[in-house]
């Protein structure tokens, strides 16, 4: 979506609606009930709080055009991962305690976001282009730091002598947690300030438009915050509905990490595949691995700190079903991003990972 067009009116009116949403059920005292009052309600909550995150990454993506490449994909990477870690936090914490949710989503966001999301863009951009080209140095950046820190979050708490798996000690998380952060930071420096080249198509950016006035910029500053206080706000009514949806229907615990990570991945999916039918497979690339290297450098930290504060348990190590489809995922992104050129079958193969990924949810 330009930012030098008019703002749409759903980017200021959704965060409004929540906003007013809460305020309504806080004075009334709403609540999701399985009942056709609280479908309503529920349906009534899901339609602002997808708006609002939509909005928060239109208001994230209007900063970015005015601060540029890398920055802008990365205000957008860190808005999702607020969203998410409020998300996250609010439900396994909550009165019905999930231990496994964090694990359930960072595994959700790798699968959806390295298999489904790049194998779309990837397939997409084959058929309207043959073949699209990006950066080998910036990609091998992003796969050789989410291998290290999914394997250290994900698969080494299987592992451990201290407890037994599939969970860490309090010294192992708080040792592992750090590493997470000091590792991503790292990243983070890389890619806006040591190597911000290697994140950039090669063809750079040809011409650009009138900067974007002041005003605007202010404007999409301030919505974006309010968007995100939303979503906040709203956690806890949200984190009602998954559980009591999961349980109506009858579906695996593992759903309700699918569910969180399809939440707040979609505004980003958007933008990434409309980056690639643009011929821009760097940007899409930038959205997509920038978005598993967050989730895990940052949502990981943040929930270890709230469950070791609160006392709860937090459960990280994958099954061995689950490292089978990392690992594999791991060994196809080498291959698909190790030339620099892609086509149509890259995103096919990255895409029949998914569909397994997600079969295997509902038939483990």
């Amino acid at each position: 979506m330009s930012a030098h067009g008019p703002m749409p009116r759903s980017a200021w009116i959704f965060p409004a609606l929540a906003v007013l949403l809460f305020a309504v059920a806080t004075v009334l005292g709403l609540d999701f009930t399985p009942s056709a009052g609280g479908l309503l309600f529920a349906a009534v909550l899901l339609a602002i709080l997808f708006g609002t995150v939509f909005a928060a990454v239109h208001h994230a993506e209007v900063i970015g055009e005015r601060i540029g490449e890398p920055y802008g994909t990365l205000v957008l990477t860190l808005s999702i991962t607020i969203i998410e870690v409020v998300l996250i936090a609010t439900i396994m914490l909550g009165e019905k305690p999930v231990p496994a949710l964090a694990r359930d989503t960072v595994f959700a966001v790798v699968m959806i976001v390295c298999n489904g999301l790049v194998g779309l863009c990837i397939f997409i951009g084959g058929l309207r282009y043959r073949e699209q080209d990006f950066q080998v140095s910036g990609a091998n950046l992003y796969l050789s730091v989410l291998f290290v820190l999914a394997t250290i979050t994900l698969v080494m708490p299987n592992y451990t002598l201290t407890t037994s798996g599939p969970v860490y000690s309090s010294a192992q998380l708080g040792f592992v947690s750090a590493v997470t952060v000091v590792l991503y930071a790292v990243f983070l420096y890389t890619q806006t300030i040591r190597h911000s080249d290697y994140f950039v198509s090669n063809g750079g950016d040809a011409a650009h438009e009138a900067p974007m006035p002041n005003r605007m910029l202010a404007l999409s500053v301030g919505l974006l915050l309010v968007s995100l206080l939303a979503v906040v706000l709203l956690a806890k009514k949200f984190s009602l509905v998954v559980d009591v949806v999961t349980a109506m229907i009858g579906a695996p615990p593992a759903f309700a990490g699918v569910l969180v990570a399809l939440l707040i991945l979609l505004p980003e999916s958007v933008a990434a595949v409309g980056a690639a039918r643009k011929n821009e497979l760097q940007k899409s690339i930038n959205l997509a691995l920038g978005s598993s290297l967050a989730t895990i450098g940052l949502t990981i930290p943040a929930v270890a700190v709230a469950a070791y504060t609160l006392g709860k348990p937090l459960v990280l190590g994958l099954n061995t079903q689950e490292m089978v489809l990392l690992m594999l995922t791991f060994v196809i992104s080498m291959l698909t991003f190790g030339t620099g050129r892609t086509n149509i079958l890259f995103g096919l193969v990255h895409m029949v990972v998914f569909a397994v990924f997600l079969f295997m949810v509902f038939v483990p």
